[in-house]
């Protein structure tokens, strides 16, 4: 008896200490990211699953236009892959690197606007919507992957459903000072921008000029995705001034004057900092 119980109490001990050693040697899963949806705040897409899906555990958002709408990180890393496969497969992709084993592919964009090694924060524009690659028709493909393999996907700590179609609205409403928009997106694509000021780090104010119409846009680095007090204005040299201001979310404008060959005077505010330019830019 006495023989036997030492034996089983030397064993629990063996087992014991094995135990400890297999949980101390063990590589401990990382916890993911608070993934946000990989678009703009209040944006309603449908996230479709199905079985068969390559891989498995991949999500294709899709919306009615959805060409062209901005895509965005989900969560901030580092930009690991920008790739192009043509006519098959991803078509143009990018991959970001969330760190310890955790990254997020976004595939089929019909533009990438980062390049590799580029630091993104969660809801930094990265590229466009579309149909390249090896598609039916335009969407966004989208995948959660840790050490190399996709997982199921979730979305500010809501998992997808898998299998089927379920609608979602983006709360990937910036911060941090990360602001989705950009001057030219505000403004229109054939603006160039031709001058800056900060705003004490609420913010920025724009002017952009195209064909002699003059543009000023106040892009916000607080308060992003959250109304708050926001303004811009033109005013043409011997002419009136224009002004957008009010509550906005993330950016104030575009405020626009057509004064070919006239001097302006441009500005704008966010929050308590505002800036007022002289006279200028008169070619």
């Amino acid at each position: 008896m006495r023989i036997a119980r030492s034996l089983g109490v030397a064993l629990t001990a063996v087992a014991t200490a094995l135990a400890t050693a297999v949980t101390v040697g063990a590589p401990q899963a990382s916890a993911a990211p608070n993934y946000k949806m990989p678009f703009r705040c209040g944006y309603t897409a449908t996230a479709a699953t199905w079985s068969g899906h390559n891989p498995a555990y991949a999500v294709d958002f899709q919306k009615s236009g959805i060409t062209g709408d901005a895509v965005l990180a989900s969560a901030p890393g580092t930009v690991s892959r920008v790739a192009n496969e043509g006519s098959t497969s991803y078509g143009r992709w990018i991959e970001i690197n969330h760190g310890n084993g955790h990254r997020t592919r976004y595939a089929h964009l019909s533009s990438q606007q980062v390049s590799v090694g580029q630091n993104v924060s969660t809801g930094t524009k990265i590229g466009e919507a579309g149909a390249t690659g090896g598609v039916t028709g335009p969407h966004l493909h989208y995948e959660q992957r840790y050490n190399g393999v996709a997982r199921k996907v979730t979305l500010n700590g809501r998992s997808v459903p898998y299998y089927g179609k379920t609608t979602f609205t983006s709360q990937n409403c910036g911060g941090g000072g990360s602001n989705p928009y950009t001057p030219r997106e505000v403004c229109g694509s054939n603006y160039s921008v031709i001058n800056s000021h900060g705003l004490g780090g609420n913010g920025r104010v724009y002017l952009l000029y195209y064909n002699g119409y003059n543009c000023v846009v106040t892009l916000k680095h607080t308060k992003v995705g959250t109304p708050s007090s926001t303004s811009a204005f033109l005013e043409p040299q011997g002419g009136t001034r224009a002004t957008d201001s009010g509550q906005f979310s993330y950016y104030a404008g575009p405020v626009k004057k057509y004064a070919p060959g006239t001097c302006v005077k441009w500005g704008g505010s966010v929050g308590g900092q505002s800036y007022t330019s002289p006279f200028q830019h008169c070619g």
